[in-house]
């Protein structure tokens, strides 16, 4: 009886702890700056906009909740620009015309912030700051209420709008995305079908339908959760496989290049093996990194004339000029089952395989393919 009660009190007890993943360093700084630099714009754009100084800091307050899931959170359904804006905008609208009609702020202040919620709910802008902009409307009715309705666009909703524009152009200059993917968007081929790891064969209306049957409508967009299932169903793909190393199947008579090759040459040797990719090695094979025909296709592209013919420049390109270097690698060592995510996406055809920084083979997509069919005939 002590154990169990030791036990349910110990869950009981790490249910008070965190319940969300390990944030990187790195991104807890990426964020942290970026809502530094949103802040300090938008927050001077309220000041200049307000009669008052104190008006503009008292904006402060919701704008720092904005940032809090535009920068930390961006692939949140909550931090989208549509209910970052109509929220904190229709929040504000909502919460003065209540106080023209309950004065007193004890009753104003909770009438505010629910009528908001509900007409964020119905108009599908749900924004958790968006309270708190209604809360400040409230509490300041006295000298907020006399600005009229404009106020809700101007600071509201021209700050709001403003950290959203700078939530995106710092998206995008960190390596993030913002807004976060569509279902159905263009894929990065060009093509509107779904990337082949993400063919789910689920439709957009059935994981929609899959996140309001578990009340996860607010946390998680519907492209999100179709790559979540898609990565679930890969590892639990690699849990079937016999467990086989990368150093198992790999390719280890291997064409490679010198990073001086001339990019002639290079489409030569392309031609004459019928290889996707080239590893291109240093002095003692030290692996530099890998061309892959697409990416020489299409970083060579540009130099060449409009008769077809390569240029001048085009002609001085070597494989360090198209070589991909920040490509994921492999030791021998390394389960396949690793190695799944990294080809079934796509700008990646084949994994270096590394020991003490040299590169000891490669795995291809017909490497894994082979031996994906040996699996499956072992099995029958």
């Amino acid at each position: 009886m002590r154990i169990l009660v030791d036990q349910t009190g110990h869950s009981r007890f790490r249910s008070l702890g965190p319940t969300v993943a390990a944030v990187p360093a790195a991104e807890a700084l990426r964020a942290g700056v970026g809502a530094i630099i949103g802040l300090a714009v938008a927050g001077g754009l309220a000041i200049l906009a307000a009669p008052e100084l104190w008006l503009g800091i008292y904006l402060i307050a919701p704008f720092g909740a904005t940032s809090v899931l535009i920068f930390a959170a961006p692939n949140s359904p909550l931090a989208q620009p549509w209910p970052a804006i109509v929220g904190n905008t229709l929040s504000a609208l909502v919460a003065l015309l209540v106080c023209r009609l309950a004065g007193d702020p004890v009753i104003a202040v909770p009438l505010s912030v629910g009528a908001a919620i509900m007409a964020m709910a119905l108009c599908r802008a749900t924004h958790p700051p968006g309270g708190a902009v209604a809360m400040t409307v409230a509490i300041g009715a006295d000298k907020i209420a006399p600005l009229g309705l404009g106020f809700a666009f101007m600071p509201v909703a021209a700050g709001t709008a403003l950290l959203v524009a700078i939530a995106f152009v710092y998206a995008h200059a960190t390596g993030r995305r913002y807004p976060f993917r569509r279902f159905g968007e263009v894929n990065p081929s060009g093509t509107t079908d779904p990337a082949p790891p993400e063919r789910l064969g689920l439709t957009e209306d059935e994981l929609a339908g899959i996140l309001v049957r578990y009340n996860q409508a607010l946390n998680l967009g519907v492209e999100d959760l179709a790559r979540l299932i898609a990565a679930a169903e890969m590892q639990a793909a690699s849990h079937r496989i016999q467990p086989q190393t990368a150093g198992d199947i790999m390719s280890t008579d291997l064409v490679t290049v010198d990073p001086a090759m001339p990019l002639l040459d290079i489409a030569a040797l392309f031609s004459r093996h019928g290889f996707t990719s080239l590893p291109v090695v240093g002095p003692e094979g030290r692996y530099l990194g890998v061309i892959f025909q697409l990416h020489l296709i299409a970083r060579a592209h540009a130099r060449f004339r409009p008769d077809g013919r390569l240029s001048r420049a085009g002609s001085d390109l070597r494989a360090a000029d198209v070589m991909g270097d920040r490509l994921p690698t492999a030791r021998p060592d390394t389960p396949i089952a690793a190695l799944l995510p990294h080809l079934a996406s796509s700008g990646t055809d084949a994994v270096p395989v590394l020991e003490d920084g040299r590169i000891a083979g490669i795995v291809t997509r017909t490497d894994l393919i082979a031996a994906l069919a040996r699996e499956s005939l072992r099995d029958r």
